[in-house]
């Protein structure tokens, strides 16, 4: 006697499910330059994306330019004022996430072998309980470069503790930040993490692959 299998039913309410809606509320809005001109209050989410022609990115870049703009080479969030000491619920965001995408384009501004003209950026406003989920969905479908292998790219001046910390991969790849240029070497090359990039973005396009692979067989069965 065969045995009914069971569906289980679809729960909008489902954590994951929430932060897919949030996640994809964010690939839905508008290409704007990296910088914003005009300055605006929120926290919230955002993806950076890159399609100039830094070598070791050229994978990333073939998948945003005419328009495209399918792969983020970055992901972010932006947390409220306040919200990493215990602050009020209710408390205004600031210009957190106005805030964060320029110290952004003054790194890239500041990197030696990046334009600035080759980023563009999307964001979204997000209430606070939904900033950190969203986040995690948006890497985890992505695996953006500069979340995973070229690490250092938000991070700021340590000011005392430059003595005891060493340059990112980041700052290695794209020297120029002043503050980084303090920092002890870590005996990493330039060509050391161009290598592992090299590496990431091949196992993603074969994963990419074969998952298309996938989705396919299970139409046609």
């Amino acid at each position: 006697m065969c045995r009914m299998s069971v569906l289980a039913p679809y729960n909008p309410l489902e954590k994951r499910h929430l932060a897919e809606s949030v996640a994809n509320a964010l690939l839905h809005r508008p290409i704007e330059p990296l910088a914003p001109t005009q300055p605006f209050e929120g926290a919230g989410i955002y993806a950076i994306y890159y399609t100039g022609d830094f070598p070791a990115y050229a994978k990333v870049a073939d998948k945003n330019r005419d328009g495209a703009f399918a792969l983020p080479i970055y992901i972010g969030k932006a947390d409220p004022m306040g919200g990493r000491r215990g602050g009020d619920f209710d408390a205004p965001h600031g210009r957190a996430l106005w805030n964060r995408l320029a110290d952004h384009a003054k790194s890239v501004a500041q990197a030696d072998n990046l334009t600035s003209e080759d980023f563009a950026c999307r964001f979204l406003a997000v209430d606070d309980v939904w900033i950190r989920m969203a986040e995690r969905m948006l890497i985890s479908w992505h695996f953006p470069v500069w979340n995973l292998v070229v690490d250092g790219f938000g991070n700021h001046d340590p000011g005392g503790r430059r003595a005891t910390q060493y340059r990112s991969p980041w700052d290695v790849l794209h020297p120029g930040r002043t503050w980084a240029v303090k920092l002890a070497d870590s005996g990493v090359t330039p060509e050391d993490i161009s290598t592992k990039v090299a590496t990431h973005l091949e196992a993603r396009e074969r994963a990419e692959q074969e998952k298309a692979a996938a989705d396919e067989a299970a139409a046609k069965s």
